[in-house]
């Protein structure tokens, strides 16, 4: 996709992508950067679910067999001991998860899926939290997309294990884990082997978590950016919104050239009730770090984004516009400020002016009115709750 925005922009030809689609898949497993799948796999090895070594073997590697075969015989062993998932998923290890994942720089959507397995776990686990744990969590781990360490790199550091002995004075070490043991013993013995891809504590890539969680007039209850993977020139940020009602036509307007240096591109009616199912917005987002716009151009949505994304992309923007969230208020032209090192996402619009507008809105109308997206729209809460099922 950023090849594309290349090509768009002239700074490479058509032939040259047509090579690179050829040669971008090298081998089998997931991609090999910080992206939503390995996010997620390492974070479930930090809540406790996973053997060590989970979120970070090459799948080509004889060890991946390996830990699937210990894996089957450590079922055996949960199941005899009558070892449950809410054993183990409690308070204390949704904190863990969420403090290795600031180390790390984590793909946005993590925040998604560790609301919805609080959510599921029964745990009240607000939103606003997730700025607690950022603040006491220092970002040691960069990968790519922010950087040209991968997901082999970390697991030849040392893996998961090693970050979390890094951060062991941070976490809840009396968590509970599948293997029986608390999480402290089971990365007592972890070492970082690679100290330019775990970085020690005292040399932090920044000193506050890879993920910010926004809030303001524009977001009330939250929104969710990768500030690891954010260009420092627009950590802070204000310009005029170019309002988009859907992906496709925000998509459509950037290969037309039709986004100017300072803009904050706005893609709503894109979240879980809106679109339905909340698409991730890679292609847009691609696109302008192709054409070399990510550190000119915001982007907000009340959609989400892959792990992939980088630049000042805000997502998760509750309430979103389907719900009436602030969004949907948005004119072109308005004034949007982004302050990501204070967590502040507004726009220069009084309450009033916000509440006037969305007043004069028509009553929003489902893209599916059958089958089963019509009843998850019916169904879907916020994404600031983890996007989960209400009665």
């Amino acid at each position: 996709f950023e090849a594309v925005g290349k090509v768009t922009k002239g700074e490479m030809t058509e032939a040259e992508l047509v090579g690179l689609e050829e040669v971008a898949c090298p081998g089998c497993g997931s991609c090999s950067g910080m992206f939503t799948a390995n996010t997620m796999n390492c974070l479930t090895e930090a809540l406790g679910m996973a053997l060590p070594g989970n979120g970070t073997i090459p799948a080509v590697q004889a060890r991946r067999v390996q830990l699937a075969y210990k894996a089957g015989q450590q079922i055996m062993e949960v199941l005899a001991k009558d070892i449950r998932p809410r054993d183990i998923i409690t308070r204390d290890s949704i904190c863990n998860a969420f403090a290795v994942d600031m180390a790390l720089g984590g793909s946005t959507n993590s925040v998604l899926h560790l609301m919805a397995i609080a959510h599921e776990a029964g745990i009240d686990f607000p939103l606003s939290l997730v700025n607690e744990i950022s603040h006491r969590i220092p970002h040691i781990c960069k990968l790519s997309p922010a950087s040209d360490y991968h997901i082999e790199d970390l697991d030849l550091a040392g893996g998961i294990p090693a970050v979390m002995q890094e951060l062991s004075g941070l976490l809840n070490l009396e968590a509970k884990t599948v293997l029986g043991k608390p999480a402290g013993e089971v990365v007592k013995e972890a070492k970082v082997k690679n100290r330019e891809v775990i970085r020690p504590l005292s040399q932090p890539y920044s000193t506050t978590g890879g993920i910010s969680i926004l809030f303001g007039n524009l977001a009330p209850e939250g929104a969710v950016v990768k500030s690891a993977a954010v260009a420092p020139e627009m950590l802070v940020h204000q310009g005029p919104a170019k309002v988009f009602n859907n992906e496709e036509a925000a998509t459509a307007a950037i290969m037309r050239g039709e986004i100017k240096s300072g803009e904050v591109i706005v893609i709503r009616y894109e979240g879980p009730k809106g679109g339905p199912g909340m698409r991730e917005m890679l292609l847009p987002t691609s696109l302008l770090s192709g054409m070399g716009m990510d550190k000119e151009v915001a982007l907000i949505t009340d959609g989400r984004f892959s792990g992939a994304t980088r630049g000042a992309a805000i997502g998760h923007v509750s309430p979103e516009a389907a719900e009436r969230g602030s969004i949907a208020a948005l004119k072109d032209g308005d004034i949007i400020k982004i302050d990501i090192p204070n967590h502040k996402l507004e726009v220069e619009l009084t309450e009033g002016e916000i509440k006037q507008r969305l007043s004069s809105l028509s009553p929003f109308e489902p893209k599916i009115k059958t089958g089963y997206l019509k009843r998850y729209s019916d169904k879907v809460n916020s994404a600031s709750r983890g996007a989960v099922f209400v009665d």
